[in-house]
C-alpha cells in the first residue's frame, strides 16, 4: 500500500488507533475529529489531498468515529472519484444503520476502535508478531469499554486523563504538532506499564513526560518550554498566520490560550510584528503588544473591548467559528477591515 489517510477519533482510544498505524505504516497522514461537523471537514480535507497527489494507491480509514448514513454515502462516493479504497474500525453502536449499507464499515461493539486497529493490522500485515503492544492495547481497551475489573484498567485510567488533558498545543491550528503530542505520551507512557504500582508511577510522572516533550535544550518551567515552542511554530510559519490592522502586522492564533508568555515571546522574537491575537471558538479574543499601537483602543474598535496599551481583550459579536484555521482568519481579516474602513 502507497499512502495511508487516517482519521480518528480526539480521545486515547482514537490516538491509540493512530499510534498503532504510524508503527506499520511509513506513508502516513493523520487527522483528528470530533463529531459532528468536523468529521466532515476532515474527509473533505482528506479528499482534496489525494486529488493533488501524484499517488495512485490510497487507503481511508476511520477509526473511533461512527459516520452517518448521510457522511458514509457522501465519502463513499468521493472514495471512487479518486479511487481510494475505504475502510472504517468502529465500535459506536450509533453506526448500525451506516454499517448495515456499507461492506467497508466494520462495526464490532465489542472492542474499543485500537483493538479492532491491531486485530486488523495483525491479520493483514502481520504487525506485531512479537506482541510488543498488547497490553497497550489491553489497557486502551479496558478504559474505553469500562472494563474496572481488569488488570490495566487503573493504567488506562491514567493514560486517557493525560490525553483528554493534553491541551497545550492547538488542535487545530497545529493538528500534526498536537497529534505528535498525543502519540509521545501514549509511547513513554507505555513504557510503565511492567513496572509494580504502574498506574501510579504513570500518574506521578505523567507533568514530566508532558515536560519532557516540549524540551530542546537548556531546562525551563513548563509554561515557558511551552511558549518556545509555540512561538517557534509560529515563527516558522509567519505568512500563514500574519493579520493587519491598518498598517500594522500582528499574528493570529486560534485557541492556544496562554497569550501573555507566548505573545510577549513571539514579539520579542519577531520585532517586524507589532502585535500578537489569540481567538477562541467564541469569538473572545487576547490581544499583547510591543509598544508600538495602542491595543486598548483596538480592542474597542474591533470588539467593545478594552484593557492596557501593550494587553487587552475583547469579543467579536457573531463570530464564525472552523475547523479550518484559513476560514477563522479570514473571518477576522474581514472583520477587522470593516471595522477600520472609515
Amino acid at each position: 500500500m502507497s499512502k495511508l489517510y487516517h482519521l480518528s477519533h480526539i480521545d486515547l482510544d482514537g490516538y491509540g488507533c493512530q499510534y498503532l498505524t504510524s508503527k506499520n505504516f511509513n506513508d502516513i497522514s493523520l487527522f483528528n475529529a470530533n463529531y459532528g461537523p468536523e468529521v466532515q471537514a476532515r474527509l473533505s480535507e482528506i479528499v482534496t489531498l489525494i486529488k493533488s497527489s501524484d499517488i495512485t494507491d490510497n487507503l481511508i480509514l476511520v477509526s473511533d468515529l461512527n459516520l452517518t448514513p448521510k457522511e458514509a454515502r457522501w465519502i463513499e462516493k468521493e472514495a471512487k472519484k479518486v479511487d481510494a479504497k475505504l475502510l472504517l474500525l468502529d465500535h459506536h453502536i450509533t453506526g448500525k444503520k451506516s454499517a448495515e449499507e456499507h461492506e467497508w464499515y466494520n462495526l464490532d461493539t465489542n472492542y474499543c476502535a485500537t483493538k479492532l486497529t491491531y486485530e486488523w493490522l495483525k491479520k493483514e500485515f502481520s504487525f506485531d508478531k512479537q506482541n510488543r503492544f498488547q497490553k497497550l492495547v489491553e489497557s486502551i481497551n479496558a478504559v474505553d469499554m469500562w472494563h474496572s475489573d481488569h488488570e490495566f484498567f487503573e493504567f488506562g485510567k491514567v493514560m486517557m486523563s493525560m490525553i483528554a488533558g493534553s491541551k497545550e498545543i492547538g488542535r487545530i491550528i497545529f493538528s500534526q504538532e498536537d497529534s505528535e503530542l498525543k502519540r509521545y505520551l501514549i509511547e513513554t507512557s507505555y513504557r510503565y506499564i511492567d513496572q509494580e504500582d504502574s498506574h501510579i508511577k504513570l500518574d506521578d510522572n505523567a507533568y514530566k513526560l508532558k515536560k519532557d516533550f516540549f524540551l530542546r535544550d537548556q531546562n525551563d518551567t513548563k509554561d515557558n518550554l511551552v511558549a518556545k515552542y509555540i512561538t517557534s511554530l509560529l515563527g516558522n510559519q509567519k505568512e500563514r498566520f500574519t493579520i493587519h490592522y491598518k498598517n500594522y502586522k500582528g499574528v493570529l492564533g486560534y485557541n492556544i490560550g496562554n497569550s501573555s508568555i507566548i505573545g510577549n515571546k513571539f514579539l520579542v522574537e519577531n520585532s517586524d510584528y507589532n502585535f500578537y491575537m489569540d481567538i477562541n471558538f467564541r469569538g473572545h479574543f487576547s490581544l499583547r503588544g510591543n509598544g508600538t499601537l495602542d491595543l486598548s483602543e483596538v480592542a474597542q474598535k474591533i470588539g467593545n473591548g478594552g484593557g492596557h496599551p501593550n494587553a487587552s481583550g475583547g469579543k467579536i459579536e457573531n463570530f464564525k467559528d472552523s475547523f479550518v484555521y484559513s476560514d477563522v482568519k479570514k473571518f477576522v481579516q474581514e472583520h477587522i477591515n470593516q471595522k477600520t474602513k472609515s
